[in-house]
Formats: structure tokens, sequence, C-alpha cells
């Protein structure tokens, strides 16, 4: 007889809020002009790729963990950026999907855009 197997619990995808949409078409509109860089619906999300590495998830309907919400991936993510994202209060580092590298980025505020930016570019950069 096999012992099942204990599945991760699932994120929680709560609908976002009417800010997060704009947030995220800024992101978004952002993004898109970075060399090769294309996307792809998935999931209620708009999911970016470097090539064919994929780097970022803006929710479009649904947020991950909260209504203010979206994903970065960093695969390895260096000790030097992880010592960063676990000071940063935005980024919750304790309920991150491990096995895949993705980090939720909480946004609060317009003031937080750009941060948010800079946790792209760095996913973007290590996407080669």
């Amino acid at each position: 007889m096999h012992k099942k197997q204990r599945k991760a619990p699932r994120p929680k995808m709560p609908r976002i809020s009417d800010e997060m949409k704009r947030w995220s078409a800024m992101l978004g509109d952002e993004i898109r002009a970075w060399p090769q860089v294309k996307s792809r619906p998935m999931f209620g999300f708009l999911c970016f790729y470097r090539r064919n590495k994929i780097f970022g998830a803006l929710p479009v309907t649904r947020g991950i963990n909260s209504p203010n919400s979206f994903m970065f991936r960093i695969k390895p993510m260096p000790p030097e950026l992880l010592s960063r994202a676990s000071e940063d209060h935005r980024i919750d580092t304790e309920n991150r999907i491990p096995s895949a590298k993705w980090y939720p980025f909480e946004v609060s505020s317009a003031e937080d855009l750009r941060d948010a930016l800079w946790w792209l570019d760095q996913a973007y950069q290590r996407a080669k």
C-alpha cells in the first residue's frame, strides 16, 4: 500500500483590487518594453518571459495571497538578494512557493511600484 503524499496547500487566490488592476497595467506596460520579453495569460495572471524563462506574474483577475500582490521568480535566489528579500516586509519569503522559487510581493501604495519594478528587473536579469 502506498502512503498518501501530502500536497502543499494551494495558495489563496483572491480577486484583485481595482488599484491593483491599475498598478499591474502600469508595471506590465513597463516590462513589455524590455528586450526579449513576451507575455501570456495564465490562471488569472499575465506571465512574463525572457525568451522562454518565466520571471514574473502580474495579476489580471486574481492575486496571490492577497488582492494587492504579484509574483516574481528568481531561481536560484543569490544569498545577498535572499537576505534583502527577507528584510523587505512586502515580500513574503515564508509563504513563497518554494519548489518553483516564486516570491509574492505586496503592493500597498503607488510608492511601492518603484521597488516592485526593481524586483521584477532582478528576476528578468537572472532569466537568461
